[in-house]
């Protein structure tokens, strides 16, 4: 938990974006070509193996905290690790497949025009580059190893999709698509919603009977106290000794020693907090230990800061509805729940045809708006979403959208007028790169789709069991 705060501490880059196209894993084999026992080998493309410390290098490399893999093992966290070093490793294949290759001038020539490695002026500095390789531990041969990996997929991916050309028709059609104008009426359903102090003290206290199990508040004990250089060493700097006093911490935490014994070592006093309940009021320093109460005894990180703290009681009780905040919250979810009932059951009219211009009318009565959209890009009033959505559907369709602030609305696209462009329009080339990119991504599916025949995968389900035991 501490080892991703120290990384940060010696790092001021995020790291480096790697572009590999995920392959689902409900396409691999499991294991049955294992049968020899051969555990140190993970997955098998082909003739091409992955050994196990392959894949643990490569679980290094993502600079993930081992606790936070921990933490997810349950959310198949490996299995997703693993599906990207086998991505990875196909698109490997396929480059020296093609043959692929990344000159050295090219590679400098990248290195060079990288912008964290120039002046104020724009030229290329050996000591920002220099200073890059240090702060993210790396080598020179190793950075510019994964630089050339990168390249090679991108050349790839270009070769694939080499060639692209959008068609006239094509262009034409989607300008027509996205930029037709459509005529709308709809109605707000705010105001046909049950409003929040309509609900009575008995609809109240039978949604906390149905609810009973789900509705319960977890309440907390714990003391904590927060450390920094200043605290501990007497200057605001976070060097080695400071990081020997954390390491000294984690044993006495892992072997348990009381809390208030290891904060008198450097005359800190812990803070003690009663009947904690998770509120947006609360302190940002106690939400993060209530969001850390899986582990009872712990040091975490908080900004530029540590928190140690121990849990001494943590007890789920029924809501208090005496408690006005916590009544407000819980009269939110009926008014939530309410609000989704009256939704869904308009949704489910609409899908079985059951909705029709008389209801639409009726409904609506003196409450129904009128609007002009412009363009698939015409955000003014609904979100951009429920925009694309509209442009998806065909006159007289009804639907629910929603604007920004997250109201819904009921909506009824009465009309559409088209619009025209000819290849002499100022926007046509604009249009025409983009219906290529459109056949670029398509073309880009179908080679996925391709990669899953072309190779035979299969996983070694005993060894990643076993790896996920290491992190257990």
């Amino acid at each position: 938990m501490i080892s991703s705060f120290r990384n940060f501490a010696k790092t001021k880059f995020a790291g480096l974006l790697v572009f590999i196209m995920i392959i689902p894993f409900i396409f691999w084999g499991m294991g049955s070509m294992f049968s020899s026992g051969n555990s140190n080998t993970i997955a098998k493309i082909d003739n091409e193996n992955i050994s196990t410390q392959d894949f643990i290098d490569h679980i290094n490399n993502t600079n993930i905290p081992k606790q936070t893999i921990k933490d997810n093992l349950s959310r198949n966290i490996i299995e997703e690790l693993l599906s990207t070093l086998i991505s990875t490793t196909l698109l490997d294949l396929e480059v020296k497949n093609f043959d692929i290759i990344i000159t050295e001038d090219t590679l400098l020539r990248k290195i060079k025009s990288n912008k964290n490695f120039k002046s104020e002026n724009g030229n290329f500095e050996r000591m920002k580059y220099e200073k890059f390789l240090l702060e993210n531990n790396q080598s020179a041969p190793m950075f510019e190893l994964k630089l050339r990996g990168r390249e090679l997929q991108k050349n790839l991916f270009d070769y694939i999709g080499a060639g692209t050309v959008s068609p006239k028709f094509l262009t034409k059609k989607l300008f027509e698509e996205e930029n037709r104008k459509i005529q709308l009426e709809f109605i707000e359903l705010t105001k046909f919603y049950k409003q929040k102090e309509e609900f009575t003290e008995l609809e109240i206290q039978k949604f906390l009977e149905e609810n009973n199990k789900k509705l319960k508040v977890e309440y907390l004990d714990f003391d904590y106290a927060i450390i920094n250089p200043e605290k501990i060493i007497g200057v605001n700097e976070f060097n080695q000794v400071f990081f020997d006093k954390i390491d000294t911490i984690e044993r006495d935490i892992s072997n348990n020693i009381d809390l208030e014994i290891i904060l008198s070592k450097f005359k800190i006093e812990p803070v003690e907090v009663t009947n904690f309940r998770m509120s947006s009021d609360k302190k940002d320093v106690e939400k993060k230990i209530y969001e850390s109460r899986n582990f009872i005894f712990d040091i975490i990180e908080n900004d530029n800061d540590y928190i140690i703290y121990r849990i001494n009681k943590s007890e789920e009780r029924s809501p208090n509805l005496d408690d006005p905040e916590l009544k407000e919250e819980i009269i939110n979810l009926i008014y939530q729940k309410n609000k989704f009932d009256y939704n869904r059951n308009l949704i489910k009219q609409i899908n079985e045809k059951k909705f029709n211009d008389k209801d639409f009318v009726k409904l609506g009565k003196d409450k129904i708006q009128s609007l002009s959209l412009n363009s698939i890009k015409d955000n003014n009033k609904f979100e951009i979403n429920a925009v694309e959505l509209l442009y998806s559907l065909p006159t007289g369709s009804f639907t629910l959208i929603n604007d920004e602030e997250k109201n819904i609305y009921l909506a009824k696209i009465k009309n559409t007028q088209e619009q025209t462009i000819n290849t002499n329009d100022d926007n046509f080339q604009e249009y025409s790169e983009k219906e290529k990119t459109n056949i670029k991504e398509n073309i880009l599916k179908s080679y996925d789709l391709l990669l899953n025949k072309k190779y035979n995968v299969v996983l070694n389900q005993k060894t990643i069991e076993r790896v996920k035991n290491f992190f257990q």
